[in-house]
Parts: C-alpha cells; structure tokens; sequence
C-alpha cells in the first residue's frame, strides 16, 4: 500500500482523558438526578457533546428540558472538562506516543490529528504536542461527527492527500467506522476498536512504526 498520511484521533489514542469526560458528565447526572456509572460512560466514547448528552437524557426523569437548558447543561460539561484540563502537562503524554510521533515524523509520513473534540487544541497546547501535525481538524470546524467521515476527509485534504493514501489510527467504533466511510486504512488501537473490524489492530501504539514503515513510497 501507499500510505503517506496518517490520522490521529486524539482522546484515547494519543492521550487518556476519559477519566474526566466521565468525571464531568457524572457532575452534570448527579445535578440532574440521572444514574451514571463508568459502563453507562463507555457509550459516549467517540460521539459529539450533543448526542451524550441525549444518551444521558435517556434515565432522566425530571420535567423535559428546552433546548436552551439543554445547552446549558452542555456547556456545564464542558466548563468542568477544561477546567480539569488544566491540569494536564507534556508529562501527561506517554512516552510511546511520543516515541510512535517522532519516528513516524523521521520515516517520511505526515502527520494530522482529527478529533472531534472542540477542545483538541487546548489539550494539544497543554501537552506540547501542537507542533507534532502538519494539520489539525477539530470539532469546531465540522458539522457532521464520526461515524461521518468529514473530520478525516478534511484533515486528508489539509495534508493534500488523497484519502487512500491515509491512515487513520482510532480506538473507538465510530472512528473505525468513519475512516472506512472514507476509503482509508483504518487501524485499531484497543479491544474497544476491534467490534467495527478495522484493517489492521495493534494493541500499543508502540507497535504503529513498524507496521507502517513498510507502506511508505
């Protein structure tokens, strides 16, 4: 194959932040009353704000909220998230992926992180790991969200590649999903990935270097 570009989602592949989507969306079910455990949790890997917080609606049994209290609601989730954010450093990166970064820079791959996260930026300039993408597409700049391939077509275009030319590396069913939609390599990190059967699976990001060297023109 001729893989030139590679995709990066960014929460749970290149760093770990579910601990606090959790932690937040928990803050907001304890206020509203709902339910909420880490399993409950596994159903908002890789979907937009909107569609967890619909998810979450599902045990509520309070008076039925306008959409205007719903974004507000949103916007609690989100106030909490960035602020534990903060507390995120270059130390919070683990040293495979910075490892995986660098030695897929240095083989001749270009590199663009697709995260439908609207606070991607944010986490990347918090761990230093901005200048790493020749391209980076957020959750502000899309309209439709994985499993929709738009996030990784546009990032595909921003490295001014075609699609099949592109990998796409993603823990999350949704992600898979989306990088098939697309027409891209898609690649497995993690048991929660292998449901969507991606192309390939690893099980460390570790490993991304040397299946990938080989595919490079």
């Amino acid at each position: 194959m001729n893989i030139r570009g590679i995709l990066f989602d960014l929460d749970g592949v290149l760093i770990s932040t579910a601990r606090l989507h959790y932690l937040a969306w928990k803050e907001v079910a304890n206020q509203l009353h709902i339910p909420f455990d880490e399993a409950e949790n596994d159903r908002l890997r890789g979907i937009s704000r909107e569609a967890s917080l619909e998810i979450l609606l599902e045990r509520y049994r309070g008076p039925a909220l306008t959409p205007a209290q719903k974004k507000l609601w949103m916007d609690r989730k989100n106030q909490l998230y960035r602020q534990m954010l903060q507390d995120l450093t270059p130390a919070s990166v683990a040293p495979d992926v910075s490892s995986a970064l660098r030695k897929l820079r240095a083989a001749g791959f270009r590199l663009a992180l697709g995260s439908s996260s609207k606070n991607a930026r944010l986490i990347l300039a918090r761990t230093n790991l901005t200048d790493q993408f020749d391209a980076i597409v957020d959750g502000t700049e899309i309209t439709h969200t994985k499993p929709d391939p738009e996030i990784y077509l546009l990032a595909a275009s921003r490295l001014a590649l075609p699609p099949s030319s592109c990998a796409v590396v993603e823990d999350a069913e949704t992600g898979v999903a989306a990088a098939k939609a697309g027409g891209m390599l898609s690649i497995g990190l993690g048991p929660s990935a292998a449901p969507a059967r991606p192309d390939l699976q690893i099980r460390s990001i570790s490993e991304l270097p040397d299946l990938l060297v080989h595919m490079h023109p």
